[in-house]
């Protein structure tokens, strides 16, 4: 459990996401107050619940990148769902207790990533011996060496030699001049479950358990380089060497107790006064979800979660729906209400400077590749953010990503010349307003083309 306070939090977020400040502290403290809960009694801290959060605002404000950005820096499980994808009990589709499942599966891979990365040197160690016995054995039945002439040796001997033999293939597989020499090695295949009805989230957790350990795992011969080779073995070196049981139980505790997730467009499953086709479907859902963010019990293949100190945050643009159209049990399961504000032309030019790994450092890394320089001019900065607000105004406010259609049309040309450019000896480019204004006009002059490309 993470241990950074609010203000921390809200540093960290500021990092990457420009503005949105009452967001991010509503998040941070939801954060904070998971770690506060763990700090108390666990009479008391069983009565805490989480404070689940709704964020409204259109789209391309950051709603996503917050939780996706906290869930990195807290180290928490997170999955990002779509409420127009569920469907209410009895339809044929995903039903909401997949979400649950979806998050344990993520807890599973992250516990076990962090796993494999302690137990790496010594799972390539043991994959690279591996390999220089398979090369050692393809050697088998070639004449004897000038280092080895004779043909009669003891048993010692022998294994004086076989170990001096290993030792200087070892060292030459280390310097990688075995990497691009093919080997033949056995792989091992992980059973898969064929696809039933709406897929295997149709399955019933404990039947497909059950199919799996039925279902028998298959070994074949496989031609590879040796460098693909090591990383093959490296890979099943690593699932020996980490506690699968630990990791399971693990993920199942990590799930509960810092699990989030994202449900996102939680307003198209909202009715309004308005009505309209599909409301009964919409009203399943929100039903069907009720359950879930107040507290139960899920069953899946690896054991049962419980859903109660899961933290929901639920966005959406809530354009031709209230989040008073959900049902009241619903609403009242989200008490934290944060209103995202729609990006202006300051924002866009911040979002193209100040964020770690920003829209323009990003452009000049890629062209860097080719050894072609970049550089942007502070009116080109302008130039841009000023044509982003100037497009979402007139055509749809899309939010930031309106910057990156910007972006891709003002290097179109250079991103495809861009090898042939530095062939010319052209290893320069500027970026300035006029350039900009220029790629763009014709786009931005004519609506109906501009609808269409930006």
């Amino acid at each position: 459990m993470s241990s950074k306070t609010p203000t921390e939090i809200v540093q960290c977020l500021d990092r990457h996401i420009i503005g949105q400040t009452a967001a991010k502290r509503a998040v941070a403290v939801a954060m904070r107050n998971r770690w506060r809960r763990m700090q108390l009694p666990p009479e008391m801290a069983g009565e805490i619940t989480p404070r689940n959060i709704v964020m409204i605002g259109p789209t391309g404000v950051g709603k996503t990148e917050i939780a996706r950005r906290l869930a990195q820096l807290v180290e928490a499980p997170l999955i990002k769902v779509e409420a127009t994808k569920f469907t209410e009990v009895g339809y044929v589709g995903r039903d909401v207790e997949s979400m649950i499942r979806d998050l344990l599966e993520a807890a599973i891979k992250m516990i076990r990533d962090s796993d494999a990365r302690e137990v790496s040197a010594r799972a390539e160690d043991s994959a690279r011996d591996r390999v220089v016995s398979l090369l050692l054995g393809e050697a088998i039945g070639e004449p004897a060496t000038e280092e080895d002439p004779k043909p009669v040796q003891s048993p010692s001997e022998r294994d004086e030699t076989h170990d001096r033999v290993r030792k200087k293939m070892r060292q030459k597989l280390d310097e990688g001049l075995f990497d691009d020499r093919e080997l033949e090695i056995m792989v091992r295949e992980r059973p898969t479950l064929p696809m039933v009805g709406g897929g295997n989230d149709q399955i019933d957790p404990g039947l497909g358990s059950m199919l799996e350990k039925l279902v028998p795992e298959s070994r074949h011969r496989r031609t590879t380089t040796v460098a693909r080779a090591i990383q093959i073995l490296t890979e099943e070196e690593t699932e020996k060497l980490v506690d699968h049981d630990k990791i399971l139980e693990r993920a199942l505790e990590r799930t509960e107790e810092s699990g989030i997730i994202f449900i996102d467009e939680i307003d198209k499953i909202a009715i309004s006064d308005r009505g309209g086709s599909g409301e009964v479907s919409r009203q399943g859902v929100q039903r069907d979800l009720l359950p879930i963010v107040e507290g139960c019990a899920v069953n899946t293949k690896h054991g049962i979660v419980n859903t109660d100190n899961i933290l929901f945050i639920a966005a959406g643009a809530f354009q031709g729906s209230k989040v008073s159209d959900l049902m009241p049990e619903l609403q009242g399961r989200f008490p934290i209400r944060v209103e995202l504000e729609a990006l202006t032309r300051d924002d866009f030019r911040r979002i193209l400077l100040e964020p770690h790994a920003s829209l323009t450092e990003q452009q000049a890394a890629l062209l860097s590749t080719e050894k072609l320089e970049v550089t942007f001019e502070e009116d080109a900065i302008d130039a841009m953010a000023d044509l982003a607000a100037e497009a979402n105004e007139r055509l749809e406010n899309i939010g930031a990503r309106r910057l990156m259609t910007i972006m891709e049309q003002v290097f179109e040309e250079i991103a495809f010349d861009a090898s042939e450019m530095v062939a010319r000896g052209e290893t320069k480019v500027t970026i300035n307003g006029t350039f900009v204004r220029e790629k763009l006009a014709a786009v931005v002059g004519d609506e109906d083309l501009g609808r269409f490309v930006l």
